[in-house]
């Protein structure tokens, strides 16, 4: 019991400080390139730590089956603290934004782990609970990042923003160490070949969401390399994403599900504060707040989602989770200068509904439905497929407000495309077959 509290603080803290420094350098970033000039490499900045965080999530969670949970978070720990510290101590542009990749790295091999870790520790009706203090974690992150970045920036140095996570991380080793892990490693060589293939694939179709030259380059480099590592994966004993996982269909359609649904209207957050503030005239203070109804939907709708599972199943949970995103879009799409400041509220509580269900359905199908030893790069596969879709439908909604004839236009074309997304996501979700979860729940354990 003291090794599942224990390792429970690590995983809580390692999250934390990850999470935040997705989002804490929106504010402080401004004046960081001030300094340090070349503003010309502002973007990637972020770009390097979404980039590297990205790839190095579904890598970690195979690497995890191969040497054990506890040796990859711990190392992941390690990296995320050498790369807060080298953020902190950077004299130029060049240096910070590859000190940031470093740190993306770490926060790549730690992200998986809060919902790998639990999957090992907890039965099914317990990790709703689980899930949503994690998810509770990245609204956290939201609420005190601009303002833990204000508050370094104005009485210290914009470095405190990197040197803060080092005790954290110290802490999160020192309580990861008593953790007596239960699951025994299946051993086996690493697909470095796969992983590099893989690696490099991505990184070119992620860089179509920074770059605003050569995109088509980019896109069809990073299609051939995935298309290499599709056929080389196929013959390897060892891949670094075991294929075999997919015959099993529920789990594709799962990870195509949220693919399309985190592409349809998880963007949302990032344009309806922006909406608040140019059409309604709000702060920035009350256009954020409304993202509470996002938060508190997802709460509500992941804590009883484990117990849910096991009475309705898989199937039944995804389509009134897809059902909940398609009503939210469509209610987005007739969204207009008229509508109060509460019709919005209600909007993001019912996609936090919608996506506090795919998400934590998602992650525990995700675990129960393969092996023991396909548990790791199944629920860090799924997690990026969340990721890819993300990245994605930011990029097309930010192209669809920018190309729009005035802010109202391109945010009706933005949010047109969020509901089109919204249907096929539900219609995905049909295809989704209504495995029994106690059936795997013995098979996985």
């Amino acid at each position: 019991m003291k090794s599942r509290t224990s390792v429970m603080i690590s995983i809580v803290l390692a999250m934390l400080v990850a999470s935040i420094d997705t989002t804490i350098m929106n504010t402080t970033m401004p004046i960081i390139a001030d300094e340090l000039g070349r503003f010309d490499l502002y973007a990637w900045s972020f770009a390097s730590y979404m980039i590297t965080t990205t790839i190095l999530s579904p890598v970690a969670g195979r690497l995890s089956d191969i040497f054990g949970r506890k040796r990859v978070f711990a190392s992941g720990i390690i990296l995320f603290l050498i790369g807060s510290l080298l953020c902190g101590i950077s004299g130029s542009m060049v240096q910070l934004v590859i000190f940031r990749a470093i740190q993306g790295i770490g926060a790549g091999f730690m992200m998986p782990f809060p919902a790998i870790i639990a999957g090992d520790l907890f039965p099914i009706e317990k990790r709703g609970k689980i899930q949503a203090l994690f998810s509770a974690m990245w609204g956290i992150s939201a609420i005190i990042a601009p303002m833990l970045g204000a508050f370094f920036v104005e009485y210290m140095t914009w470095r405190w923003i990197f040197f803060i996570n080092l005790p954290v991380c110290v802490i999160a080793l020192l309580t990861l160490m008593p953790y007596k892990e239960d699951y025994q490693p299946k051993r086996s060589s690493v697909d470095y070949i796969g992983a590099i293939l893989f690696g490099a694939g991505i990184t070119f179709l992620l860089l179509v969401t920074v770059v605003k030259e050569n995109q088509l380059l980019y896109s069809f480099l990073g299609l051939i390399l995935i298309a290499v590592f599709f056929f080389y994966e196929r013959k390897q004993e060892s891949p670094i994403v075991p294929l075999s996982m997919f015959q099993n269909k529920t789990i594709s359609w799962i990870n195509i599900n949220g693919f399309i649904g985190t592409a349809a209207l998880f963007g949302t957050s990032s344009f309806i504060p922006l909406f608040l503030q140019d059409i309604s005239g709000l702060s920035v203070f009350l256009s954020g707040v409304v993202l509470l109804g996002m938060s508190a939907g997802w709460m509500a709708a992941a804590v009883p989602a484990g117990k849910w599972i096991l009475q309705y199943g898989y199937r039944k949970l995804l389509m009134i989770g897809n059902a909940l995103l398609f009503i939210s879009g469509l209610l987005l799409w007739m969204l207009n200068e008229n509508h109060s400041y509460w019709y919005v509220f209600f909007i993001m509580a019912i996609q936090g509904l919608a996506y506090g269900l795919l998400s934590t359905v998602g992650v525990i199908g995700s675990q129960q439905l393969v092996g023991a030893h396909e548990k790791g790069i199944s629920t860090s596969f799924f997690m990026f497929c969340r990721n890819m879709g993300t990245a994605v439908g930011v990029t097309i909604m930010g192209a669809l407000l920018a190309g729009g004839a005035d802010f109202m236009e391109g945010i009706h074309h933005l949010f047109l495309f969020g509901f089109i997304g919204s249907i096929f996501a539900l219609i995905t979700s049909f295809f989704i077959k209504n495995n029994d979860p106690k059936a795997y729940t013995a098979k996985s354990e």
